[in-house]
């Protein structure tokens, strides 16, 4: 994942940091799980993950 990418992406819920991990990126704080679907980051917090 691009590096300028990771430092201007946050998560839309807490505006916390995420973590890139296995094709999806992670929010610790929110425990929410953002898929990457065909290079597009999903950022949506009704599409996201529970943890």
């Amino acid at each position: 994942m691009d590096q300028k990418l990771l430092e201007i992406l946050a998560c839309p819920r807490c505006k916390g940091d995420l973590e890139y991990r296995e094709n999806s990126f992670i929010c610790r704080k929110c425990r929410l799980r953002y898929r990457i679907e065909d290079d597009i980051p999903i950022m949506l917090v009704d599409r996201a993950e529970k943890l």
